[in-house]
């Protein structure tokens, strides 16, 4: 049986941010053994370069990896049952435009062969959506969207 576009939305938003975390843990893994196997040359300077390298991206990837867990921890948050009046987080929107999914920002999703875009809730589209009830129009960049359909 299949599970509702709701579902398949949140399962996929799931999998990206745990795919995300996998690949910079492995990242990091990688680095640490990088490092580990620096030895002291004669190169000096050179060698203290590549330790330096080295520990600079390990920097970036931690900065990376704490976002991923904020990311993580915000998505637990995400309810599957949702208030189907107003829009919030977890809603499926449906517009004279596009298809939403109000969650984390994650990029184009189909499901069934219908596109959605999963948003954050502080993103320009998200912040217009949130609140607004079927029936609704709000205006991004010009562009009247009507609100058809919330899940």
């Amino acid at each position: 049986m299949d599970q509702p576009p709701k579902q398949q939305l949140y399962g996929f938003c799931q999998l990206f941010i745990e795919s995300r975390l996998a690949r910079i843990q492995k990242n990091i893994d990688s680095l640490q053994e990088a490092l580990s196997s620096e030895t002291k040359s004669s190169a000096g300077d050179k060698h203290e370069t590549g330790r330096a390298m080295i520990q600079l991206e390990r920097e970036k990837l931690g900065n990376q990896l704490s976002e991923v867990n904020l990311l993580k921890e915000l998505f637990k948050k995400i309810p599957l049952k949702t208030n189907l009046t107003h829009i919030g987080l977890g809603s499926v929107v449906y517009t004279d435009q596009q298809n939403y999914y109000l969650g984390i920002s994650a990029g184009e999703i189909k499901v069934d062969g219908v596109s959605y875009y999963a948003i954050a809730p502080n993103t320009p589209v998200g912040k217009l959506l949130m609140g607004k009830e079927v029936g609704d129009v709000v205006i991004f960049n010009t562009k009247e969207i009507e609100i058809r359909q919330i899940e």
